[in-house]
């Protein structure tokens, strides 16, 4: 089996993370940080938003069971694209909406993918291509939702609503739905 990768920040890693662990094709999710100037960022520099890093995740997948371009297009089911450097009650530009590609050929599928989206938002989508070097977290922050998640008050906010949204437009694609 091949597996690809893919690149994406949508707001908080633990939440992001939350909804492509439970996505068929997707091998491994990895929390991290991407898009800043600072070399090994830690967790409590990206949150000052000074290091330019975004909050991203890392899916590894299988492009016979799932593309690229519908990873993109669950990021933007799942989260707002058209909040400028914020997702809800997070703000700052390391919570910003954005797409990493690997290459070319996924930098295209990109910008095909935000076009989808703007056509389901009337507000202009404000996701962003970018290139940058990608740093895993912190181990602590790795599975997260399945782990200590579920006992934090934030995360039982924001991420049963997410993975809602994913049952309900992706319910083909939910590995706990469709075993």
């Amino acid at each position: 089996m091949t597996i690809e990768y893919a690149t994406i920040a949508g707001g908080c890693f633990w939440c992001t993370e939350a909804v492509f662990k439970d996505v068929i094709g997707v091998e491994s999710v990895e929390s991290g940080y991407i898009g800043g100037e600072t070399a090994n960022p830690t967790y409590e520099e990206v949150c000052t938003g000074t290091t330019g890093h975004a909050e991203g995740i890392r899916i590894g997948f299988d492009p016979e069971k799932l593309h690229y371009g519908d990873l993109l297009d669950i990021s933007f089911a799942t989260h707002d694209p058209t909040q400028l450097n914020r997702q809800g009650n997070d703000i700052g530009t390391q919570y910003r909406s954005a797409i990493f590609p690997a290459d070319e050929a996924q930098r295209q599928e990109a910008e095909a993918a935000i076009q989808r989206a703007q056509q389901d938002h009337q507000q202009p989508v404000v996701t962003t291509i970018e290139s940058g070097e990608w740093y895993p977290a912190e181990n602590y922050h790795q599975d997260y939702w399945s782990g200590r998640g579920q006992q934090n008050g934030y995360c039982m906010a924001v991420i049963p609503p997410k993975l809602q949204k994913l049952r309900k437009s992706y319910a083909n694609r939910v590995k706990s739905l469709n075993r």
